[in-house]
């Protein structure tokens, strides 16, 4: 393995260190991330096509709920492969332009993701506060609009970051400590003085937080107080139900997102990051089918008559 580690150069491929030098965790390491991919693909590729094909699930919640899916699919899929790879192999080199689309491609699904679950946020308010008007104020032309809005933001973030990561000349090394190409690690690694680009990450980072969780947290008042005025103690248990499933995707993958980018870089945060890292890019595509299917009660009915459907072919039908 060959590193470039003498004057500042221009690199054509970086190594990513990855999660752990010890052999002795790289076939543990591997074998648990293969694990849990696995689930995470055919978790949330299950989900998508059950929301497709059942009648009772083409509810905008459920359509919002698709495209949260599919990026989660697409967002470990960009990550999980190319670190299973290199668990297994000595050489972990990915190319410079390979490194570049893993991170513009890593970054638009993650800002999709964060203004995506605002969006939901936004439909559980107008489904709970305004039920009689849901599907007229929450039209089909909306729900597309918004949905494009949430893939427009995620598009023009990751070009502004990697428009400034394309402008760094030259490199001290190119071994990143990182098991993909982040931002954060690769500046560190810059012979380019590279805090406006640091500063740009932070601003844009945390502006995207500050506007979703803005439309979230005025969504859950607005819900929180009309789940009060309610009479019935079991519709107030049913939408305080609808919601936790929703509230828990946002603790989770919000609160991970302000501890990597909305604070102050420490020096020795590279590790903490990293164990974060896999948190949000490996673990919550697993979870997000599982908070959404196991405390959601039209998910098991849809399952339970898709499964009772296809039986009933294979069994009654010639």
């Amino acid at each position: 393995m060959e590193v470039e580690q003498e004057n500042c150069s221009a690199v054509t491929e970086f190594i990513l260190v990855g999660l752990s030098d010890a052999p002795e965790l790289r076939v543990f390491l591997s074998f648990l991330f293969l694990l849990i991919y696995a689930f995470s693909f055919f978790g949330n590729l299950g989900l998508i096509t059950l929301i497709r094909v059942s009648s009772q699930l083409h509810t905008p919640m459920y359509f919002f709920l698709s495209h949260l899916s599919f990026v989660d699919f697409c967002y470990s899929t960009v990550i999980v492969p190319k670190m299973l790879a290199n668990f297994l192999n000595k050489e972990k080199a990915i190319s410079f332009l390979g490194c570049m689309v893993q991170f513009y491609l890593f970054c638009t699904l993650v800002v999709t993701e964060v203004f995506l679950l605002a969006v939901m946020a936004y439909d559980r308010f107008l489904a709970i506060c305004s039920p009689l008007m849901y599907t007229v104020n929450m039209s089909e032309n909306l729900q597309m609009l918004l949905a494009s809005c949430c893939y427009l933001c995620g598009t023009v973030s990751s070009l502004i970051h990697l428009c400034l990561a394309l402008k760094i000349p030259t490199y001290r090394s190119n071994v990143i400590n990182h098991f993909f190409c982040d931002l954060p690690p690769m500046f560190s690694l810059a012979c380019y003085d590279t805090s406006l680009n640091v500063l740009v990450v932070y601003i844009v980072a945390t502006f995207n937080e500050i506007v979703t969780i803005v439309i979230i947290f005025t969504s859950y008042l607005f819900i929180l107080v009309t789940i009060l005025r309610m009479h019935s103690a079991e519709g107030r248990r049913k939408a305080f139900s609808t919601c936790a499933s929703h509230l828990t995707a946002i603790v989770v993958f919000q609160g991970t997102i302000l501890f990597i980018y909305c604070r102050p870089s420490t020096g020795n945060s590279a590790d903490t990051d990293k164990v974060a890292t896999v948190f949000y890019t490996v673990v919550i595509p697993m979870l997000n089918p599982l908070i959404y299917s196991l405390r959601n009660k039209d998910v098991k009915a849809a399952v339970k008559n898709v499964l009772g459907s296809k039986l009933l072919k294979i069994y009654f039908l010639p």
